[in-house]
């Protein structure tokens, strides 16, 4: 595989549902997490990988992201989707993940909130929470 996919957020809920070697990595912040809302996966019997991209408050690079993969359990067989607020870092994320021996790694589009609306809101437009998908806030 050469480059990451962009897969919507509808796509990557059936994926999810029908895989059992599939994961959700979750590359937003702590305070994304615990402030915005993270992605429930219990109808499909599983739950997000919790690994940030970048760590708050610096937003430095994780240095050990890969390595946490590993140690989550993920392997090079996963076919793991990648999420965090709009797409950007996630496709970082994936990237960096592909470089590091995991080929089938995807962006999820849009991520969980999208781009701004026309007040400036996000989750509205496109996104995980744009498209209905189950969440919940912690």
């Amino acid at each position: 595989m050469t480059g990451v996919p962009d897969i919507g957020p509808t796509e990557t809920w059936q994926f999810l549902s029908e895989g059992p070697d599939t994961a959700l990595v979750d590359v937003r912040t702590d305070a994304e997490w615990n402030f915005v809302g993270l992605v429930d996966l219990t109808a499909v019997g599983k739950q997000p990988v919790l690994i940030p991209w970048q760590l708050y408050p610096t937003m430095q690079v994780n240095d050990h992201f890969t390595d946490q993969l590993r140690k989550a359990g993920l392997t090079p067989l996963h076919r793991i989707y990648f999420i965090c607020r709009s797409g950007a870092r996630s496709l970082v994320a994936a990237q960096a993940a592909q470089a590091a021996g995991f080929p089938h790694a995807f962006n999820v589009a849009d991520g969980f909130e999208g781009p701004v609306d026309e007040q400036g809101h996000r989750g509205t437009v496109a996104g995980w929470k744009a498209a209905g998908l189950p969440w919940q806030q912690r």
